[in-house]
């Protein structure tokens, strides 16, 4: 009888591992995966459909080992050329990997021009969403090169500042089963591309014009697009409430309208514009309308479905609160960051009603006590992301409430609120569920708050402590050792920062942007005990750190495989 047991991973089939793969959220976690046993490495490779490539020296091994990927990101992979296509697709059987390629992301590709591009929309003969935005340099021959992919359903273009009408008229004639489309910041574009657009695209479900020259003209062509849901057009300077009237009987699937940073829109556009669209889901107005009067309080009233409004810097009254409150039992966010007249009694009226909110903006209502936020935690018990900046007269009390009513709070912005002592965040660290913590310039907290932050709240991915002076290296080693999942911090001004802290700091394996801005206690050995087992680092500012020397940057530049960014002094280098 043999003694030899048999290995247990044997007893696993193909289609058992796929299904423990799957289950397989975080990066880190499939990583380890990988690294277990070639079986693994092998079950990674034929289910993993999302590949985003740091370093294009790797990219062809990647493609040859992943054959089965629906999303390609090369938005962070640097020198990405014409060359590198024309490599890729003699080197590797692109019948493999571009046969199922549904997404592509070449967001800031800018080395790319016409003819890599061409080579790549011909090989990839599937692609239903395409992202070239922030290719500055990118014109109409790039425009019509996209124009090849005839499946082509969404398409980002912003700031493709050379992209005139033309470019735009080969995409729409080649892409008529476009559904959502961003022209966001290309300024070449104007009525003509447009007009030929909303007679070719019928599809369109989401168009954003941001920051271009729309006119009345313009939302008189879009409003013959009887499948618009999204109409972005933030910043627009011409828009006016003789084009808003137009979309009143037009678009008649309309559920959402930007008209953010619009100077000429007043409140008697809006009311048109509600008066024809009354199941309008979200309504942001930001910094448009300066005052709301009685007739469009009284319009609220037929927005039975609205789950999200934004106005920020309006003025405002308790009516509207109170007309919110008693018509708009689904909303789930409101903006009201910079708004004059918010006081307790109208937020304490709006939350009576409005049980669902999930997103609160005060920033800058500088009335609001601890009255208006006990009463948010008491009726929103859902709520998800709070943001207090400058709101200088919320104390420990709020964050007490927050702590015991809130437990499912992932995002709090306290930025500038002076009120804020270490007290309230031993209070605050209930929300164990925080992601992101900005305590900017909230100087009466010190390491002994961050102490009770660190220790509980473990799923922290960004926190903001910028000029908190009573921040050290103590606070930093109970945050190395409670929050691993940390990406992104601001040290910024922290004064007391050695290099100690520096090597605590080490020790959080996913930190990916850190802000060391004039820490003049840290030196070049301090850098490099962070950046020796910190690999994942991608920005760092390092602005009158003068005490940092060439052993720092030698460090640096050896282990910092990752990093796309520096700034020291006043130079920013992208790498």
């Amino acid at each position: 009888m043999s003694t030899q047991s048999t290995p247990i991973l044997s007893a696993l089939t193909e289609d058992l591992l796929i299904r423990v793969n799957e289950k397989l959220v975080q990066d880190s976690d499939r990583k380890i995966w990988r690294l277990i046993c070639k079986e693994f490495h092998r079950v990674d490779s034929i289910t993993r459909k999302t590949l985003r490539v740091l370093h294009v020296e790797f990219l062809l091994t990647l493609l040859k080992n992943y054959t089965n990927l629906h999303t390609l990101d090369l938005s962070v992979c640097p020198c990405i050329e014409d060359g590198t296509i024309t490599l890729l697709l003699h080197r590797v059987d692109h019948s493999m990997w571009a046969r199922n390629l549904k997404f592509l992301n070449l967001s800031r590709a800018n080395g790319l021009k016409f003819s890599g591009l061409e080579m790549l929309v011909g090989a990839c003969k599937g692609l239903e969403s395409v992202d070239v935005s922030y290719c500055c340099g990118f014109g109409d021959r790039e425009a019509a090169a996209i124009s090849g992919c005839g499946g082509l359903k969404e398409l980002r273009m912003d700031k493709c500042l050379g992209v005139s009408d033309v470019g735009l008229a080969k995409i729409v004639v080649g892409c008529g089963r476009l559904e959502r489309l961003s022209l966001k910041w290309c300024m070449e574009i104007s009525y003509l591309g447009v007009e030929l657009l909303c007679k070719k695209c019928l599809e369109l479900k989401f168009l954003d014009v941001s920051y271009l020259k729309v006119t009345s003209d313009w939302l008189r062509s879009i409003a013959a697009l009887s499948k618009l849901e999204d109409l972005a057009m933030v910043g627009c300077p011409l828009v006016n409430d003789v084009g808003l009237q137009f979309l009143e009987n037009g678009c008649p699937l309309l559920q959402k309208i930007d008209v953010s940073r619009c100077d000429c829109v007043s409140s008697s556009g809006l009311i048109a514009l509600i008066r024809g669209h009354n199941g309008l889901l979200q309504i942001d107005a930001g910094y448009a309308i300066s005052e709301f009067s009685g007739n469009f309080v009284e319009c609220m009233q037929e927005l039975k479905n609205l789950n999200a409004i934004i106005i920020d810097g309006a003025r405002v009254s308790d009516t509207i609160f109170q007309t919110i409150s008693s018509n708009c039992k689904s909303l789930i966010e409101i903006g009201l960051s910079k708004c004059t007249g918010v006081t307790n009694m109208g937020i304490m009226q709006l939350v009576s009603g409005c049980v669902n909110l999930k997103t609160i903006n005060l920033a800058c209502c500088r009335s609001i006590t601890d009255a208006a936020i006990s009463a948010i935690a008491d009726s929103c018990r859902n709520l998800l992301r709070l943001k207090l900046e400058s709101c200088n007269m919320v104390t420990e009390k709020s964050l007490g409430h927050l702590g015991l009513h809130c437990a499912l709070l992932e995002e709090l912005d306290l930025t500038d609120c002076f009120g804020v002592n270490d007290r309230g965040l031993e209070r605050l660290s209930r929300c164990s569920r925080l992601l992101c913590l900005k305590l900017g310039l909230c100087t009466n907290i010190s390491d002994t708050g961050l102490f009770y932050i660190a220790s509980k709240c473990s799923q922290l991915h960004e926190l903001d402590l910028y000029r908190c002076m009573g921040i050290g290296d103590d606070g930093l080693a109970a945050l190395s050792s409670g929050c691993k999942k940390l990406r992104k911090l601001n040290l910024s001004y922290c004064f007391e920062v050695t290099d100690k802290g520096m090597k605590s700091l080490g020790y959080l394996d996913e930190l990916s942007d850190l802000e060391l801005r004039a820490l003049d206690k840290i030196t070049g050995a301090g850098l490099a005990a962070l950046v020796t087992r910190c690999k994942r680092l991608a920005y760092l500012d390092l602005k009158r750190c003068e005490r940092v020397d060439d052993t720092g940057f030698w460090a640096l530049a050896y282990y910092s495989r990752n990093l796309r960014q520096v700034s020291n002094h006043n130079v920013e280098l992208g790498l």
